[in-house]
């Protein structure tokens, strides 16, 4: 593990223990300290959260850099890639002269030059179960920009253990997912939350889905689904609107179109894989 400038403040638990912003960073938070939803007040949260990123990769890269503008005060990174010429496709957060770099230095050095007021904790492996607690710790919001579902599984896993929610995103050839899952918390009918795997069960077959280095895939979808999950990070932090709890939001970019399928708590075998899981 690395960390970058100092290390994050702890957990928040209200506005007053929170650091005051400086001038600065009131000019250059000022478009959202205007909104009523935000304020000072809201982005004195985004300050105070410590976010964890797994992936700085297709859906990373969006994810940091609009978190990292947005005044996120602690990003953690955790990968264990290196820069190569064909993720520049996708990859906006990396560029020619970083090819070869490990993704966490490359990404920090960018969202250094982009907001010098993020802390950054880098970790140079893979997210697993067995280091996920260690990962987690501190951490107030997981995000999960991965290709694969292992570890998709091992994210659900480990941010319902520890109780704080997640932001899991993926994307196919031309088509992307998002859910957010707080599956320790009810829902207003007082039912329980769904789980990860009320929504995918089980992963499906190998070789079922095609990894993007075998199928493909068109480059500005992951800034589509990666900035919107960076925008359900903010609803998370800052408590403004609805997040996406209990719903899956699917993005055909070929026909343009967004739909959104609702799901529960399962209690009962759940069924074979579904055409939505097939989009992550």
């Amino acid at each position: 593990m690395t960390e970058a400038a100092f290390p994050g403040v702890g957990r928040h638990d209200n506005i007053g223990a929170m650091e005051p912003l400086s001038p600065e960073e009131i000019a250059r938070y000022h478009r959202h300290i205007l909104l009523p939803e935000i304020g000072g007040a809201g982005q004195q949260k985004l300050k105070a959260a410590r976010v964890l990123v797994i992936g700085a990769g297709g859906l990373g890269a969006p994810v940091l850099q609009y978190l990292a503008a947005a005044g996120v005060g602690t990003l953690g990174i955790v990968d264990d890639d290196r820069v190569s010429l064909s993720n520049l496709q996708r990859q906006v957060i990396h560029d020619s002269g970083t090819i070869g770099e490990l993704k966490t230095e490359s990404a920090a050095f960018a969202i250094a030059r982009l907001n010098p007021h993020v802390r950054l904790i880098r970790f140079e492996e893979r997210f697993s179960p067995e280091a996920a607690r260690r990962q987690l710790s501190g951490f107030d919001l997981l995000i999960d920009g991965s290709d694969n579902f292992d570890t998709r599984y091992a994210a659900a896993d480990a941010a319902e253990e520890a109780r704080i929610p997640l932001v899991s995103g993926a994307v196919g050839r031309f088509d992307g997912s998002l859910t957010v899952l707080k599956p320790y918390e009810t829902a207003e009918d007082g039912t329980s939350n769904p789980r990860y795997r009320d929504l995918f069960p089980e992963a499906p077959p190998a070789g079922l889905i095609p990894s993007c280095a075998e199928a493909g895939i068109i480059g500005a979808l992951t800034g589509v689904i990666g900035t919107m999950m960076a925008m359900e990070a903010i609803k998370l932090v800052t408590g403004t609107g609805e997040p996406l709890v209990g719903r899956l939001l699917l993005y055909d970019a070929l026909s343009a179109r967004f739909d959104t399928v609702r799901y529960k708590r399962r209690r009962t075998t759940a069924p074979r894989v579904s055409d939505a899981q097939r989009t992550l």
